[in-house]
């Protein structure tokens, strides 16, 4: 065992490292550890069609003691669909702990990371201290952050040049969008959704959206238990494709998975990802509880 803190650190009496460790791959925090390994069922997605990704948003929640009870569940929760990728976004205090024992075939996703990257940005993590510790994803735009709790929010240039900082340090970015109340009700939903897609659109390559999910999230069924109706979702999901194939390129919006985060649960998650353009969920609540696999096991065969 090598330790992390000797690997790929320069050495000017060894000029032969690279025959000795393979540096093709920077080692992580996640590397380190002794994670369960996980379980699958199923077949495959077929060439070209897209993978299923289940994301888990525990926001600003869970003790130590709650969380090692939820990873324990997670980890005798059965075999995960191979058509479905799964993720959580941890808060930064538990991302540790789940790199050290969460099942492997969860991957771990923080909620935010900077614009800045390091330096003297107090009380901020950027984007390549996660990627070291072995975080995959990130969760960027959502709306509670959009909206601000006792700061200001975040509009979407920042989430934009957020999103291009944590691809250029090798994170996949899940990009939350998604309209309130009075705008669905005003009938401007896809106005409010391009106009925070626009931004990255500008700015990301089409090389770059490969590792981009769009969690469509209406504001009004975020922790409501309102959840639109799978005909609604798919409408909206809809648009939001056709806007990425006008606006980016057809075959980025044929590849991008449009994931839908408004109150799904095990009860709904079936009907949600039975409709054609929705490509899995972006869970809250449900994901601090057994129900998350529920969710997961809603996942229409390959």
């Amino acid at each position: 065992h090598i330790p992390n803190h000797k690997i790929n650190r320069p050495n000017p009496n060894i000029h032969s490292l690279s025959l000795v460790l393979d540096t093709s791959k920077t080692m992580t925090f996640s590397d380190s550890c002794s994670r369960p390994e996980g379980s699958s069922k199923g077949a495959a997605a077929a060439d070209g069609a897209r993978t299923y990704l289940i994301g888990g948003n525990w926001k600003a929640n869970g003790s130590v003691a709650s969380v090692e009870k939820l990873i324990a569940e997670f980890n005798a929760a059965g075999p995960i669909p191979v058509n479905a990728e799964v993720v959580i976004g941890a808060p930064f205090i538990h991302i540790p702990l789940c790199l050290m024992s969460l099942r492997k075939d969860v991957e771990i996703a923080a909620q935010n990371c900077n614009l800045t990257g390091t330096g003297a940005y107090t009380g901020e993590v950027c984007a390549s201290q996660l990627k070291e510790m072995g975080v995959t994803w990130v969760i960027l735009g959502h709306s509670e952050r959009r909206e601000g709790f006792g700061m200001a929010g975040e509009d979407s240039e920042l989430v934009a040049k957020k999103t291009k900082m944590a691809l250029a340090e090798g994170l996949k970015v899940m990009l939350c969008i998604g309209e309130k109340k009075e705008e669905r009700e005003a009938g401007t939903t896809m106005n409010v959704c391009a106009s925070q897609l626009k931004p990255a659109a500008a700015i990301l390559s089409k090389e770059e959206w490969a590792n981009v999910s769009i969690a469509y999230e209406p504001v009004w069924a975020i922790g409501t238990g309102l959840t639109a109706t799978p005909e609604m979702a798919q409408e909206t999901h809809a648009n939001i494709r056709q806007w990425v194939s006008d606006n980016v390129g057809a075959d980025v919006a044929s590849a991008v998975r449009i994931q839908y985060g408004g109150s799904m649960k095990g009860a709904n998650a079936s009907g949600l990802m039975g409709q054609t353009d929705i490509d899995g969920g972006l869970i809250g609540g449900a994901s601090l509880t057994k129900d998350f696999f529920n969710i997961i096991n809603g996942v229409p065969s390959a």
